[in-house]
């Protein structure tokens, strides 16, 4: 069955930064575009980035971009987000997506 692990989450000071992975298995991976998307305490789900397939385009939310970037490594089945110059507002629970498929989630909180 397909399985999205995510890890990477936890606690960082504004400014910081922290790389979240996102494992996957039981689907062929290099074929399916991948995605981030996270939900702030209190707020609906936002998307974050996305990568297609082969890694060709990436693309971000305005409220990241500059500062968050997604790869993947095919040959690991892994998804990546480095997220740099963390601001407080990026605090929320982070999920990978492949088309319907989800992960549980990864908490990420930036606070001093």
């Amino acid at each position: 069955q397909v399985q999205l692990v995510e890890s990477g989450g936890g606690l960082a000071q504004p400014g910081g930064s922290l790389r979240l992975s996102c494992a996957a298995s039981g689907f062929t991976f290099n074929t399916y575009a991948m995605s981030w998307a996270r939900q702030a305490p209190g707020k609906g789900l936002e998307w974050v980035a996305g990568i297609y397939s082969d890694s060709s385009d990436t693309f971000y939310a305005d409220s990241v971009k500059d500062r968050f970037t997604i790869s993947r490594d095919n040959a690991k089945n892994t998804l990546y987000l480095q997220m740099n110059s963390l601001k407080p507002e990026d605090t929320a629970v982070y999920y990978c997506k492949a088309r319907q498929y989800w992960g549980q989630g990864t908490q990420v909180t930036v606070s001093s």
